[in-house]
């Protein structure tokens, strides 16, 4: 058998069409997905060869930039624009203070419809609703701070509720802060996690054909280091132009997504992100690894069979119609739709997937999980020689009402 690339060419294709269309550094592409920025970079060079590109069209970095540029310079032209519709209510007057402090009253009332912009433009309306007078050491910190909580938790997905904005901030520098005072300032400003729907498609169509296979996890969704235990599952995706589906591989150590895709619903859409998983992980030859999943007929299919025997990966499968066979996957599928999808509609496929990529990309590398200690899985891979294993989130056969919700493995909003 010829030995296997390092890189399977379904992942070298979406990578390049990845910089081609988002425009976005090869080092953040490569990063995303897991490859080495050097490969990605040659990959990209050789593409631009082949379809003749001309030399001096912008670069992904330039682009990037610009785009920074055109922001900054909207949001200086923005706040500019307020500062001027509120100059009228600073200037000085002779009548002792009186028509100042009307007019200081009567600004909110006016630019009120104004006052909830983010960044500059809106702290300056929000300075203009307080009262006249010295304001507190503690007012003004508060100011600060919720403006920081609005920015980390905007930057997050809005995903965060107190605790982990509160850690996020901690990881940020701001030691002092109290959980509490993080609780108050977000409820003041309306502040609010993701609020799970505890809606999900069907996606899993049984092959009553297919060979039998052993359940090797029994519900112990734990693992004593990496690529021991991979969980996978597919789940359904909408835009404009149709649905589509997102495979993924996950590493149960660290939580990690090792391998995904996002297309039509097809036999090798599970395959290819098994694929990408093979790819880019490396297992010894002398520790078993074990993949999990479902026994839908995508997994238990006679290519994605091969695929397993071929990299002496041992295939595992929960029984039918029980989630909890499946939990640490089903609890990811319910984070990613809590997370990413609710309230979020895109107009095409492309589009969509590019989405998919930044969430995979913060999921892996920036999203603090309380399972892993309130780290990142790429950040806890990286300390595992010197940390002790994740304690399993149930053991197994465990029925205690306590773990019925199988989205607490992967950490709940």
């Amino acid at each position: 058998m010829p030995q296997q690339k390092k890189y399977p060419d379904e992942l070298r294709q979406r990578a390049i069409r990845l910089v081609f269309d988002s425009g976005r550094p090869i080092a953040h592409v490569a990063r995303d997905l897991g490859i080495n920025p050097e490969s990605l970079r040659n990959w990209v060079r050789q593409a631009e060869a082949d379809e003749g590109r001309q030399a001096e069209l912008l670069s992904s970095t330039e682009r990037e930039e610009l785009k920074t540029l055109r922001s900054e310079v909207r949001e200086l032209r923005r706040a500019n624009e307020i500062l001027r519709s509120a100059s009228v209510f600073s200037r000085p007057n002779s009548t002792h203070g009186g028509r100042s402090e009307r007019l200081h009253r009567q600004a909110p009332r006016r630019l009120r419809g104004r006052a909830n912009l983010p960044g500059p433009g809106g702290l300056v309306l929000r300075l203009l609703r307080a009262p006249l007078g010295r304001r507190s050491a503690r007012a003004i910190e508060d100011e600060r701070l919720a403006e920081l909580i609005r920015t980390t938790h905007a930057k997050n997905y809005s995903a965060y509720g107190y605790r982990r904005t509160w850690k996020a901030l901690l990881r940020a520098g701001e030691q002092s802060l109290t959980r509490c005072r993080v609780q108050r300032l977000m409820r003041e400003a309306g502040i609010q996690g993701a609020k799970r729907s505890g809606r999900r498609r069907r996606t899993t169509t049984l092959d009553t054909g297919a060979q039998p296979r052993p359940d090797l996890v029994k519900r112990d969704f734990s693992a004593e280091a990496p690529n021991r235990l991979w969980v996978a599952d597919l789940t359904y995706l909408r835009s404009w132009e149709g649905p589509s589906f997102l495979a993924f591989v996950i590493d149960v150590y660290s939580r990690l997504i090792v391998g995904w895709l996002a297309a039509h619903m097809r036999t090798d859409l599970v395959l290819d992100a098994l694929r990408m998983a093979l790819g880019t992980r490396q297992h010894g030859a002398d520790v078993e690894l074990v993949h999990h999943s479902d026994r839908g007929s995508q997994y238990t299919s006679a290519d994605f069979t091969q695929e397993l025997t071929d990299h002496r990966v041992l295939a595992s499968v929960g029984s039918v119609g029980d989630a909890y066979d499946n939990a640490l996957a089903e609890s990811f599928v319910d984070s990613f739709k809590t997370e990413l999808i609710a309230d979020r509609v895109w107009r095409t496929r492309s589009q969509l997937e590019l989405a998919v990529v930044e969430y995979i990309s913060w999921f892996n590398n920036d999203r603090l999980h309380e399972s892993l200690g309130d780290i990142p899985p790429a950040e806890f891979e990286a300390l595992h020689d010197d940390r002790p294993p994740p304690v399993s989130a149930r053991p197994p056969g465990s029925l205690r009402p306590a773990a019925a919700d199988p989205t607490t493995l992967i950490d709940g909003t």
